[in-house]
């Protein structure tokens, strides 16, 4: 069933609603919940399609469900309508609002009611994109203060890279934030592309959401197994490669791959002149894990994120070939 836990009057005779989708269980049920929300930031619709797949593959399967699970598509309507990061007209971060207040702003006020409907669930995951400038491998970032609880929740959840971060990066305003600090376990995924749908990256997020589900006993379907994530707990781990020059940059690596120490991933060129700006380069060798995406960069942009470790074989990985 369709269901709107928060709404409020706007000009011009029209209502702000947010709505879910609940599925409930057709036999006994356990009173597990797992929660699924996306599109916080309207920019970002990778989820779209994990809360379309999702919700179909239970619609097929109804006797396999055992709990109660809610699919929130579109935490921010308006931004998902005018393909806006944050909530337009107010030039707001609506992930940078939460907990939220009752006698606050129209923003404020709707981040408390969406806190409030999630409260309680056995799991909720946060589904992100990246922006339209950075492509992400399938990833789950977590603060190092609730680690214990929700690593081995992350395992199961058929991602590629487990992002442990110190309390410092992580913000207080963030929806994940506020609801672990209230007990619900809450994992934060990055994944995909801004403004895109990678079929690929979703259908790997829907099979990871079953996993979990049938590991909290909502779900008693056949699952895929898990792949087994790389986990980084130090933050020395991680390299930022930034361009040098401003330019137009030509990718040459595709991110998920091993990249060795001096490894080119792509130049920054001058159209105008037909030269070359800058070779980027690793510093490290590693995981290429996110990479830039939007062609056009200036002095200081983000260009990747590497991880540093060592090569795996397939063996480590489960899989045919390495990283």
């Amino acid at each position: 069933m369709v269901e709107t836990f928060a709404s409020i009057e706007m000009p011009v005779d029209e209502c702000l609603e947010i709505r879910k989708k609940r599925f409930l269980p057709e036999g006994p049920d356990n009173k597990k919940r797992i929660s699924i929300v996306t599109g916080i930031h309207g920019d970002e619709l990778e989820g779209q399609y994990v809360c379309y797949e999702l919700a179909r593959r239970i619609q097929e399967h109804k006797e396999y469900l055992t709990g109660t699970v809610d699919i929130y598509p579109a935490m921010n309507p308006l931004g998902i309508d005018s393909i806006t990061r944050g909530i337009p007209g107010f030039d707001l971060d609506m992930n940078r609002t939460f907990p939220g207040s009752m006698d606050g702003s129209m923003t404020e006020y709707l981040a408390m009611e969406i806190v409030r409907d999630l409260e309680g669930s056995d799991l909720c995951l946060d589904i992100h994109a990246s922006n339209i400038y950075l492509t992400e491998l399938p990833q789950i970032r977590i603060n190092e203060l609730h680690k214990e609880k929700l690593v081995p929740l992350a395992k199961e959840c058929n991602v590629d890279f487990i992002w442990v971060h110190g309390t410092s990066t992580v913000l207080e305003s963030t929806l994940a934030c506020s609801l672990n600090s209230r007990g619900t376990p809450t994992l934060v995924v990055e994944m995909g592309v801004g403004m895109r749908i990678t079929k690929r990256i979703g259908n790997q997020m829907v099979e990871g959401i079953l996993n979990v589900m049938k590991k909290l006993g909502i779900w008693t379907g056949e699952t895929v197994k898990a792949r087994e994530p790389i986990i980084s707990e130090q933050v020395e781990d991680v390299l930022f490669l930034n361009a040098s020059r401003s330019g137009i940059f030509i990718q040459e690596t595709r991110h998920n791959t091993y990249v060795k120490k001096g490894q080119s991933i792509g130049k920054v060129v001058d159209p105008l002149n037909g030269i070359v700006l800058e070779d980027v380069v690793t510093e490290e060798e590693g995981l290429l894990f996110t990479i830039r995406e939007y062609p056009v960069v200036e002095e200081g942009s983000l260009m990747a994120r590497i991880l540093k470790m060592e090569e795996r074989t397939a063996e480590e990985d489960g899989e045919e070939g390495s990283i």
